[in-house]
């Protein structure tokens, strides 16, 4: 790894701290705004204000927010993330159970939007004003305007419940079963991929049109390289970094944008798992997915960042 690299992987490491408790601080002060009271809801309807009180003492509930918030983000750097407050299970254990099939799909609709998004964008910037230019950009201004849960609900009808091609609804084990994971996690790889090929579409084709417009190229056409050379072992070179930008801000808005999908599909997710847990008002799962999210997201960044350099070396950090 280059000192670039290095230097990069330090500084990304030393803002987890700022980002994890800004987000997590933020969610947790939002989660008071929900009607409800945990201590009741544990203790149950008919229980006495006594009961009530030692529950709230039990899960120190009876602390101040920031206190409470303090607790467990000193525990959470110490892998720590609590035990639920409805069923007392391990927070670590649930989110490590409930993670897999969200990967699978962030990473199935990277690799849907990459697949069908670069030819489409390369295409459409070599092609400028044609035909194929005006169906790409088309496309991409569909893409980006279509909401994902509807398209989600389309692609059930169609190819789950009339034609029966996918599964409408769950999940597969990766470990027990890849290809069928796979085949599960198509359908909402794909709900989400639309906007994701939109906008590498669109990103790439404008970065690709400054390029081919520039002097570098027209002198590599005056050498008599072939058009297709020119854009794939040049262009392409130079557009490296606008690429990675780009999949890296689809990656984070691909995770955010899981939670409407895994309740679509009834995938058992980190994303149906944080809704359910912010209805009951179980603080410490949903404390515990915001922290493995914003961890997500930092890794994915910092890879990115990473990858600058190798693939453009005139990149430093």
């Amino acid at each position: 790894m280059s000192g670039a690299a290095l230097r990069t992987s330090a500084w990304r490491g030393l803002q987890v701290i700022p980002v994890v408790i800004i987000a997590t601080l933020v969610v947790f002060l939002l989660l008071q705004l929900v009607p409800g009271d945990p201590a009741i809801t544990l203790a149950g309807e008919n229980a006495t204000p006594e009961q009530i009180e030692q529950i709230r003492a039990l899960y120190n509930l009876d602390q101040p927010l920031l206190v409470q918030y303090g607790q467990w983000l000193l525990n959470a750097m110490q892998g720590d993330l609590a035990r639920s407050l409805m069923s007392g299970e391990d927070v670590t254990r649930l989110i490590l159970q409930n993670l897999p099939p969200t990967l699978l799909i962030v990473t199935c609709a990277m690799a849907i939007s990459l697949a069908i998004g670069i030819p489409l964008g390369v295409m459409s910037a070599i092609h400028r004003g044609g035909v194929l230019d005006t169906i790409a950009t088309a496309l991409a201004s569909v893409g980006i305007a279509l909401p994902n849960f509807w398209l989600g609900m389309i692609l059930i009808n169609f190819l789950a419940l009339q034609n029966n091609i996918f599964p409408a609804t769950g999940a597969g084990s990766l470990l027990q079963d890849p290809l069928n994971a796979l085949w599960y996690a198509f359908l909402p790889a794909l709900s989400l991929a639309a906007g994701g090929v939109a906008e590498i579409v669109r990103q790439l084709r404008s970065a690709l049109l400054e390029v081919l417009d520039s002097q570098h190229v027209r002198t590599l056409h005056a050498k008599g390289l072939s058009p297709a050379r020119i854009v794939w072992q040049h262009a392409m070179k130079n557009v490296s970094t606008t690429l990675l930008t780009v999949t890296g801000l689809l990656f984070n808005r691909l995770l955010g944008a899981t939670v409407v999908i895994e309740a679509i599909f009834a995938i058992p997710g980190i994303g149906s798992l944080i809704v359910r847990s912010a209805i009951a008002k179980d603080f410490p799962i949903v404390q515990g997915v915001v922290f493995t999210m914003v961890l997500l997201v930092i890794l994915g960044n910092l890879i990115i960042d990473v990858l600058y350099p190798i693939f453009d070396p005139r990149v430093e950090r």
